[in-house]
């Protein structure tokens, strides 16, 4: 938007804290190569727009904001004279965007001093050579700094997530590796008990009968459902008591293994009723090494499906072979980080669930979000020091999706509640943080996905919520 032009005073320059240590020459040259422009009220410039004037208040009222989701959010509002936006950046070599960064709008009839953008880099080379390589050299160092750190908060995350996905891997590979070398020994006894049975005075229909009744028990395996201790209990002491009462030794070992498989004593004696007494024993103990072998191959397929979903949630997680932004269920990638982050959260926290299914997919940057999650959900972990109740949950929010994140520690201070979006603000113990979690969660929500987060925190319930738009487009800007 354009104002209106208006005579240049020198000496009004003069007076503002901006200019008040200039010459006269140096006043003259701003006069004759910026202008003065009285603005209506309304809009001076918008965010993302390209930052082509440097901006100086010399009356009126400015509003600056930000753009966050689809609104626009008040930054600031001042009527002190001498107050500067706009292309402030311009002096750099090298500029890393040549955008306006947020939007500027008067309230009343506001008077501005305006220089183009370039002659505000030329003037400031000219006059202060040195002050403008320090201060790019302030600028391209912080950037560095922090990109650095940035990277060493993710690479921190990158080790703690995976000494956790190595845990995890252990137990079930470990778990496989032992019902392997069970598996093997069963079978091995399987096959002897077998030679045995067939070197036996088995009739053949006696034989072909007990092969049913090995097949029907490997079905009753895969369909057991668990008993409770009690329940088990029972049926244990009618198992063991049954092979007692037939002359089976040591029956007593033999009907854990049975209760397990969901078998009971109609099942043995139907074994009973296919055999001969003296055989019996060799019977039983054939079928007992095939209910032992069904349940070995049932730990070795929960073990490695197991590990095939830690697999699945770690690619997930990563985003690996994927592109970068795509449309994306936000409870999949919910579900991969807390898989990811369920063993360095412990045993001591619970996690609650409350999703909302019927949300639809939105468009994001899916592995940049679950760096957010990850940051979240592990800051909320250390606040409740491994103890306590951590609730997810989904929601619709308007135009936007809601993903919450509550937990039972302590809550935030309100003394420190506006600073912990802050680059470098902790309150880990030294080492133990860098103070960019947060930060690097609000650039990627707030910057990158146009949504917000919030937080809001009494002793007990503390929230961080986050809401990005239901649809978007994507944006350019990479959060550091």
């Amino acid at each position: 938007m354009s104002g209106r032009p208006v005579p240049c005073d020198a000496a009004e320059l003069s007076t503002l804290f901006l200019f008040e240590k200039l010459d006269g020459d140096q006043l003259e040259r701003l006069c004759r190569e910026g202008r003065t422009e009285q603005f209506d009220p309304g809009p001076v410039y918008t965010e993302g727009d390209p930052a082509t004037c440097f901006y100086v208040l010399l009356e009126g009222t400015v509003v600056m904001s930000r753009r966050v989701g689809g609104d626009d959010v008040e930054i600031s509002r001042t009527s002190k004279r001498g107050v500067y936006a706009g292309a402030m950046q311009a002096y750099l070599s090298s500029p890393d965007d040549a955008r306006y960064k947020g939007s500027m709008r008067v309230t009343e009839p506001s008077r501005f001093f305006i220089l183009p953008a370039a002659t505000f880099a030329a003037i400031l080379r000219d006059w202060f050579p040195m002050a403008v390589h320090l201060l790019e050299g302030m600028f391209f160092g912080s950037q560095n700094a922090q990109r650095t750190v940035g990277q060493r908060e993710r690479l921190l995350a990158l080790g703690s997530l995976s000494a956790g996905l190595t845990h995890e891997l252990n137990n079930p590979a470990a778990a496989a590796v032992r019902a392997t070398s069970a598996l093997r020994d069963r079978v091995a006894h399987m096959r002897q008990k077998l030679g045995m049975i067939a070197a036996g005075p088995y009739a053949r229909d006696a034989l072909e009968t007990l092969v049913e009744i090995q097949e029907r028990t490997a079905e009753q395996v895969a369909k057991a459902t668990p008993l409770s201790p009690l329940e088990a209990s029972d049926r244990e002491d009618a198992l063991a008591d049954w092979l007692d009462d037939h002359d089976i030794a040591g029956g007593w070992q033999l009907a854990p293994t049975f209760v397990q498989a969901g078998l009971d004593t109609a099942w043995l004696d139907q074994v009973a009723a296919a055999v001969d007494g003296p055989t019996l024993e060799g019977a039983v103990r054939w079928l007992n090494y095939t209910v032992e072998t069904e349940l070995l191959m049932n730990e070795i397929e929960d073990s490695t499906t197991r590990i095939s979903h830690l697999v699945d949630a770690a690619k997930q997680y990563s985003q690996m072979d994927r592109a970068p932004y795509q449309v994306a269920d936000v409870h999949d990638l919910l579900d991969s980080t807390l898989m990811m982050l369920a063993g360095k959260m412990g045993s001591g926290i619970e996690v609650v669930k409350e999703y909302d299914r019927t949300l639809p997919r939105i468009p994001a940057y899916p592995g940049e979000l679950n760096q957010v999650w990850t940051n979240l959900i592990d800051n909320a972990a250390s606040a409740m020091a491994g103890e306590g109740t951590l609730t997810v949950r989904t929601a619709p929010d308007g135009d936007h999706l809601l993903v919450e994140f509550r937990d039972t520690g302590p809550g935030v201070p309100e003394e420190i509640r506006d600073r912990i979006f802050d680059p470098f603000f902790t309150t880990k113990p030294v080492g133990e943080g860098t103070g960019l979690g947060l930060d690097i969660s609000w650039r990627i929500v707030v910057n990158k996905h146009h949504g917000s987060l919030m937080v809001h925190s009494v002793p007990g319930d503390t929230r961080f919520q986050v809401r990005l738009p239901l649809t978007t487009a994507e944006s350019s800007e990479e959060p550091s």
